[in-house]
């Protein structure tokens, strides 16, 4: 491909007027444009290998005539136990203290049911707790230590969920704090320790936004979801982001479909992304355009105070139907998700939204 021809199609999908897959015969473009989605369906925002592990093994259960939410559950699971994975679960970034608290919801759209936990520190699997939050009790949010109590009563094994990778990542980020404390080597051996592999595995680092989506249709035709994080890294202690937020960072409605949200959490709470999203569903957008005008709509409300504001969010959703959607806020990059259905797995592109 020319270097014009790419930066042509760059431009196209940064402005929405395109939003196609990456070149496997699983997703076909043309059937989606004319509304010919397919059921059974589960996605996730996540579309690295555990991405795809994860669809593996939800698809498993919607194709054995399992239901959504045993599916997005099962799904979930499998990334928040990935070590590896320094956004969500097991190895997720920690708080400024070092402590990893995770947030995670999930939605029934068959029941109208949502359940949901904040702050949660030791538990690998916050959506299987938010699962039982939904079902076991009369409640939707429980939050610190309340959540964890609860856990332990149904007996989830604690243990420190902070991996040796992320807490290396931790303490690189409080050398790097200020010049003015005392963290980080003498100040005679700072040029020397860049050559320590300690620097070299983590040469930049940066707040991170990471969360992820599991959004699916079973067989019958009824919708359910999941967000689960372990939110902003180095976040104050206590900071709550969009993923258990019913209508931020996740919303199911049976009758339409279902969103989700990863980034910058604040905004997504003030705008209702996730509700904001379906509801244009409902209205007769398409999942990809509805994932484009919740990102235009923020857009616009930050325009009025700073025109050069662009928080970092990606939106990800799915309709009754079968049809997915996948758009982000700025970026270099195309913004990916891992869709399964009777046609295999692929990894669907979505756009970058930038006006």
């Amino acid at each position: 491909m020319s270097q014009q021809h790419s930066r042509r199609q760059f431009l196209f999908r940064s402005l929405g007027l395109s939003a196609g897959a990456l070149m496997i015969p699983s997703v076909n473009l043309l059937a989606r444009q004319k509304g010919q989605g397919t059921i059974p369906l589960i996605i996730t925002s996540h579309s690295n290998e555990t991405g795809r592990k994860a669809m593996e093994a939800g698809w498993e259960v919607l194709l054995g005539g399992g239901t959504a939410i045993d599916a997005v559950e099962k799904a979930a699971n499998i990334i928040e136990v990935d070590p590896e994975d320094t956004s969500v679960g097991y190895g997720g970034l920690p708080n400024e203290r070092g402590v990893v608290q995770l947030d995670a919801s999930i939605m029934d759209g068959k029941t109208y049911n949502a359940g949901a936990v904040a702050c949660l520190e030791n538990i690998k699997t916050p959506s299987s707790v938010a699962r039982l939050v939904m079902e076991r009790t009369d409640h939707v949010l429980l939050v610190g230590q309340g959540a964890l109590e609860f856990a332990r009563a149904w007996g989830f094994p604690e243990e420190n969920l902070l991996t040796g990778k992320a807490r290396e990542i931790w303490l690189r980020w409080k050398e790097n704090l200020s010049d003015q404390d005392d963290w980080g080597a003498p100040e005679h051996l700072i040029e020397l320790q860049k050559e320590e592999a300690y620097w070299r595995d983590f040469p930049d680092i940066e707040h991170h936004y990471g969360t992820t989506n599991v959004l699916a249709v079973d067989a019958g035709g009824n919708v359910a979801g999941i967000t689960t994080t372990s939110g902003l890294s180095f976040k104050l202690p206590g900071r709550v982001g969009d993923s258990p937020i019913i209508g931020a960072g996740l919303y199911v409605d049976n009758e339409v479909g279902a969103a989700g949200a990863t980034g910058r959490g604040e905004d997504v709470i003030k705008s209702c992304a996730s509700y904001y999203m379906v509801m244009r569903m409902s209205e007769g957008r398409s999942p990809q355009q509805a994932c484009e005008d919740a990102l235009q709509m923020i857009i616009r409300k930050y325009r009025k105070v700073n025109p050069d504001f662009f928080p970092s969010e990606k939106f990800v959703a799915i309709n009754k139907q079968g049809e997915v959607g996948c758009a982000m806020m700025k970026g270099a990059r195309i913004p990916l998700m891992s869709v399964m259905n009777e046609k295999g797995y692929s990894k669907y592109e979505g756009t970058v939204v930038v006006s």
